[in-house]
């Protein structure tokens, strides 16, 4: 594997929809996503990751993926 791609195709659940991709962290699939300059929160399997984990966590087959806005407000 070179360029942080997969040999092989990922197929995980993102937002509860499945998707195909080629993706081997958190933090590529938030860039592949065009998220990394907004201000969000993730999840992989519900657990956070803080944006300071998401390089080093690694996703696997199957894993569900939640990217989300925080709210505002009351």
């Amino acid at each position: 594997m070179d360029g942080g791609h997969r040999d092989n195709p990922l197929n995980i659940i993102l937002n509860g929809a499945p998707i195909t991709t080629d993706v081997q962290s958190l933090a590529e699939l938030v860039d592949q996503q065009r998220l990394a300059q907004l201000r969000i929160a993730t999840a992989v399997n519900g657990r956070f990751v803080a944006e300071t984990e998401r390089a080093r966590t690694s996703l696997q087959q199957g894993d569900r993926v939640e990217i989300v806005s925080p709210r505002q407000g009351g």
